[in-house]
């Protein structure tokens, strides 16, 4: 009974201590800064999971033309326009299916109709864009529908773009229409279209674009998609593959989290609970630990991850072991034994064997906790390391295959020259997750270094 009570005391007063630690955070402006980003990158990663699902994920990261058609290639974020004096023509797309695009079907005599599609949109910006595209979709039987479409212009002119008898499924790419070519007499159709015709000018304002099809069976229908590809898309931008990069960047935040925190915690606990049962049992467990330790500190780390991704898997969790496995006999054993060979003298570790507590009760509840306020600064410091060591597994095209992550975005990157070309957002954006996630772990973990140990309170 007298042990009980004893290893409650014990426990109820590792546990203030660390409560009481917690509370002293805010003491710390450093610490502050830190959990807030820290919190946020939880929201984000909370975020990217309910928003876009596991699978839909890897469905957007894997996909092709099929998926992103939609978005221009090595598109830069919209939000550059804030900063430059001439603005890129954003890209947009609209569809009659969802109501984006205004459709009207007017009935006819023997079961014909006429159906008109419209959108009409502003162009105020000082570069051309890149490409404009009609996807057509009809359902007949038989007779095939017929549409035309013009392009109504903000100084009054209609230009007449097609006349043409519909598949089922036809794509229709403005700047490669040899006919519009010959109509327009140049070679370059896309700037013709949004150009004054006497000065050669870019021409602003609003344009409009009309679409008129006539079906000739009474349930036949015609629907339209338009695309417009400007030089600037979305928040994140586009890759070489049309990817939305605002997809990876989002999940590569609970990637990044995951692999840095179960790798932490996997690597902090099990080093302390290793150390400290060879530190009681003593004899030849303490030595195999000892010897294994120092084998493990020559071996090289990096260069075994390396052989592992190119000769075994890729697997994020494959590495996640290994990375463990490998991290755990390392100088922290040594640092947690030596502290460990004090704290065994201690006179409550002889008061817990005098009232016959068993070796592991001692290294659970007597051992261990003492170490905590050790083990939660350095375990929070260690998290940006291994987020920063998949980042560059990933960089070496080692990284898992099927995840989005920010280290795969530089990969990608690098692959496409993105710094040659003077694509710099598609690493700036991952380059900078990755630094805002170290420097907040890292001002967390030092200000609880501070906290937890006295002695550096004052530095």
């Amino acid at each position: 009974m007298l042990l009980l009570t004893h290893e409650s005391k014990s426990v109820a007063h590792n546990m203030y201590t660390v409560k009481r630690s917690f509370q002293n955070i805010l003491y710390y402006p450093s610490a502050v800064v830190g959990l807030l980003v820290v919190f946020l990158l939880v929201f984000v990663a909370v975020y990217a999971m309910v928003k876009i699902p596991y699978k839909e994920a890897i469905r957007l990261w894997r996909g092709g033309e099929e998926v992103w058609y939609q978005n221009p290639k090595f598109a830069p974020p919209a939000w550059i326009n804030y900063f430059s004096s001439r603005k890129y023509a954003e890209s947009f797309a609209v569809r009659t299916s969802d109501g984006t695009m205004i459709k009207e079907v007017i009935p006819g005599a023997e079961g014909t109709s006429t159906i008109s599609t419209s959108y009409t949109f502003d162009f105020t910006y000082d570069y051309y864009p890149q490409e404009m595209i009609l996807y057509l979709t009809s359902t007949y039987e038989e007779k095939q529908p017929f549409i035309s479409a013009e392009l109504l212009t903000p100084d009054g002119r209609t230009i007449r773009i097609i006349n043409l008898a519909l598949s089922q499924k036809q794509t229709y790419r403005f700047s490669q229409d040899d006919k519009l070519r010959t109509r327009l007499r140049t070679e370059d159709v896309i700037p013709e279209l949004f150009s004054d015709p006497e000065t050669g000018k870019l021409l602003k304002g609003q344009y409009q674009l009309l679409l008129t099809g006539t079906t000739f069976e009474p349930d036949s229908d015609i629907n339209v998609e338009f695309v417009f590809h400007g030089q600037v898309y979305g928040l994140a931008g586009t890759d070489h593959a049309r990817r939305d990069l605002m997809v990876p960047l989002l999940w590569g935040v609970p990637v990044a989290l995951a692999f840095g925190l179960i790798a932490s915690l996997g690597t902090s606990v099990l080093t302390m609970v290793i150390a400290a049962l060879g530190t009681w049992y003593g004899g030849w467990l303490d030595e195999l630990i000892q010897r294994i330790t120092e084998i493990n500190l020559v071996l090289p780390f990096f260069s075994i991850l390396i052989m592992v991704g190119t000769f075994y898997s890729r697997s994020i969790w494959v590495i996640l072991g290994v990375t463990i496995l490998l991290s755990i006999f390392t100088g922290a054993i040594k640092g947690y034994r030596s502290i460990f060979v004090q704290v065994k003298e201690s006179m409550y570790i002889e008061a817990a064997r005098a009232y016959g507590a068993s070796n592991p009760r001692i290294v659970f509840l007597y051992l261990i906790p003492r170490m905590i306020p050790l083990l939660i600064p350095g375990l929070v410091s260690s998290v940006p390391a291994f987020v920063f060591l998949e980042a560059s597994l990933a960089v070496l095209g080692l990284g898992d295959p099927v995840l989005p992550t920010w280290g795969k975005i530089i990969e990608d990157a690098n692959a496409n020259g993105a710094l040659y070309r003077g694509y710099y957002y598609w690493i700036l954006e991952p380059a900078t997750l990755l630094m805002i996630t170290g420097l907040g772990f890292a001002m967390l973990g030092f200000a609880l270094d501070r906290i937890f140990n006295p002695k550096l309170r004052d530095i």
